[in-house]
């Protein structure tokens, strides 16, 4: 048996349209599971490309900067795929400011979107998944769950509270069967870091830090999902993996 092989099973990946969420969402179904592609703008390219590769996949209208339609994603999936074994929380935003000058509008904004609404869907799937005796959970971290960053304080608040959160529900679930894990992405060329990307200095000082030489593509983190989706990760548990080039090795 193939130990990375996802035939059966059903994946929630959220913000699924674009970037990162589309590389994972791809590679899961890839390795053989159907998918929700969760959103608040329709993953039709994603669907489209999972379809091509004859998985099942959906579309679940979903704005994630409250948790008011948490629960409707869980039952949506189970309504439509008819099952629910992989939970992947990608969904994220970013506002940038210096520390002196944030606003507490842009404070709620990103961690109500990147830790409050992942806690909620990671407890309204915990639910289900605890009922059927095993899950995984993929939250996705990031270089600054493990490094201050600069000008981005609620991103790296978030950040770094998703790195707590993944190991809180890992010492809370492990027992009842759910694998509770994290990928922490180094510097993905995606349309969050278009700016970094745009801003001549800033990219070299990147690129010249990186082991690889090279921006990672969102492509890059599809095995590590695989991985962590799959009976070869059975026992890793609240573990957060850096898909960096080797940044955080530097």
């Amino acid at each position: 048996m193939n130990p990375f092989d996802l035939s059966g099973k059903v994946a929630v990946v959220t913000g699924a349209n674009t970037g990162i969420g589309q590389a994972i969402a791809v590679a899961l179904a890839a390795a053989g599971a159907d998918v929700a592609c969760v959103g608040r703008t329709p993953a039709d390219d994603t669907v489209a490309q999972i379809r091509a590769l004859g998985r099942r996949a959906e579309i679940v209208s979903a704005d994630l900067s409250s948790i008011e339609p948490v629960q409707r994603v869980v039952d949506e999936t189970l309504e439509k795929l008819g099952g629910l074994d992989i939970l992947v929380n990608n969904a994220g935003i970013i506002r940038r400011a210096d520390a002196v000058d944030f606003t507490e509008e842009d404070w709620d904004a990103v961690v109500d979107t990147n830790m409050k609404s992942v806690f909620f869907l990671c407890q309204a799937a915990g639910r289900h998944m605890i009922a059927q005796g095993k899950g995984k959970i993929i939250n996705i971290a990031s270089m600054l769950t493990f490094q201050g960053g600069i000008r981005v304080p609620s991103y790296t608040a978030s950040k770094s509270g998703i790195g707590g959160l993944t190991k809180l529900l890992a010492n809370e679930w492990a027992a009842k069967g759910i694998n509770v894990n994290a990928i922490a992405p180094g510097y993905i060329a995606t349309n969050n870091t278009t700016a970094l990307q745009a801003d001549e200095a800033r990219n070299k000082s990147i690129v010249d830090r990186i082991p690889a030489a090279r921006w990672g593509d969102a492509s890059d983190l599809g095995g590590a999902a695989v991985f962590l989706a799959s009976a070869a990760a059975d026992y890793v548990q609240g573990h957060i993996l850096a898909v960096d080039g080797g940044w955080l090795a530097r």
